[in-house]
């Protein structure tokens, strides 16, 4: 397929020479042919030409869950990917948290497989441990040749520090990367909730920061003691923001996500019991909110997710103690993130990830693989119940008013344009 992409606001800090300014882009057969200021398109090419119109590469999501295998009235493979396109992303990172768990090279290979043919591309994490019980490590080296990007026991944590200093140790052998999700389950017990006063006002048991912050020192102390590429996903404190920062400082390589969701808001929102915002990690108080977004800016949080997470509503619909963890949100984070930040920014934190999990990133270059993200960076909009096409609409998200919009993805040869 060959497309003409007219008059397009190029983003992209690395390539001074097209930062910020206006190009036509012509692609032939998935490939960057002619960067200029006007391009004649060529025979048999579509183009693309709309108001405010911007462009940069494909945006990455680090934590995505949907429902297939085993979940499929959550949401299936391929309507996920097109929720995912439909957001701007053109790669997600996909969790474990199917039936069956993902800690075998065939079952990386059936997921894969599945998603061979949509636009945007899948990368499946595999499970760290069998079944993700965190008792015995699963087939690692395997589920990497089979094109698992990294190791995770989905929102379960590691308690056994030795089975967690194995896997790093062994993991190092192919530069496998290794999840450790930050809770220690014996001080949050069972908490559902920030501990604070919003929970003692609500009478709801909580989840002290604690619970995050021992857990995410006793991580760096293995890995500081093995070495190995750690990843710990979504923190949610000012304390592990610290804790963090100074592991890089020492030079540890570890990296760390934060979920969309706790850059916006706080406790707070729980005051009406409403289980939309039932999340885990759970929202915090405004001053761990300030300390995310601080450390978003100066790069000690390297990811920012939506840890999107479809949920059948007899899972939400139900008292605040028993619903589940979790809300959708990749149809909304780019209008979020650009209320939060400026547009540069907010696309810099929505291109970045790759290299963490030894994916090529694209280039807007001539002879380079097309990988490209087209949007507004100033509508106003908002997306509804109505609108989402995710098949779960647990999303805290809905009527939120959004800065900017998503007008489509071109990825190699294939193009989703809304």
């Amino acid at each position: 397929m060959n497309i003409l992409i007219k008059s397009a606001k190029i983003f992209d800090k690395s390539n001074k020479d097209i930062h910020l300014k206006t190009k036509d882009i012509l692609v032939l057969n998935g490939v960057i042919s002619k960067i200029a200021d006007t391009v004649t398109p060529e025979k048999n090419t579509s183009v693309i030409s709309k108001k405010n119109l911007c462009i940069s590469i494909g945006w990455l999501d680090t934590s995505v869950s949907f429902g297939e295998p085993g979940f499929e009235e959550r949401e299936t493979i391929a309507n996920g990917l097109k929720t995912a396109a439909k957001g701007g992303f053109t790669d997600i990172i996909l969790n474990t948290n199917t039936n069956p768990i993902p800690y075998t090279s065939s079952t990386i290979a059936f997921i894969k497989n599945k998603a061979s043919q949509e636009t945007t591309s899948l990368h499946p994490l595999g499970a760290l441990t069998v079944n993700s019980e965190t008792v015995d490590l699963a087939e690692l080296y395997d589920m990497k040749n089979a094109g698992a990007v990294g190791f995770s026991d989905y929102k379960k944590a590691t308690s056994n520090s030795n089975l967690l200093k194995i896997a790093l140790q062994y993991a190092q052998n192919f530069n496998g990367l290794i999840y450790s999700f930050p809770l220690d389950t014996k001080i949050a017990g069972k908490g559902i909730v920030n501990e604070g006063d919003v929970s003692t006002s609500l009478g709801l048991k909580g989840i002290p920061a604690l619970a995050e912050e021992l857990q995410v020192a006793r991580d760096l102390f293995i890995l500081e003691y093995t070495g190995g590429k750690l990843h710990i996903p979504t923190i949610s404190t000012a304390g592990s923001v610290k804790l963090i920062s100074d592991a890089k400082k020492k030079g540890l390589d570890v990296s760390c996500s934060v979920a969309l969701y706790n850059l916006l808001y706080t406790d707070s929102k729980l005051t009406e019991f409403d289980t939309t915002y039932k999340v885990l990690p759970p929202l915090r108080t405004k001053k761990d909110k300030t300390a995310l977004i601080n450390a978003v800016k100066n790069g000690t949080i390297d990811f920012v997710t939506t840890d999107h997470t479809p949920l059948d509503i007899e899972q939400k619909k139900i008292e605040f103690d028993n619903a589940a963890y979790g809300t959708i949100g990749l149809e909304s984070s780019f209008g979020l993130l650009n209320t939060i930040f400026d547009t540069e920014t907010t696309v810099e934190i929505l291109t970045k990830g790759r290299e963490r999990y030894g994916l090529q990133k694209p280039e807007i270059k001539e002879g380079k693989t097309a990988c490209f993200t087209l949007f507004d960076e100033d509508t106003q909009h908002f997306i509804s119940k109505n609108t989402s096409i995710s098949t779960a609409k647990n999303c805290m998200f809905f009527d939120e008013k959004l800065k900017g919009q998503v007008f489509g993805i071109l990825n190699k040869d294939r193009v989703k344009i809304l």
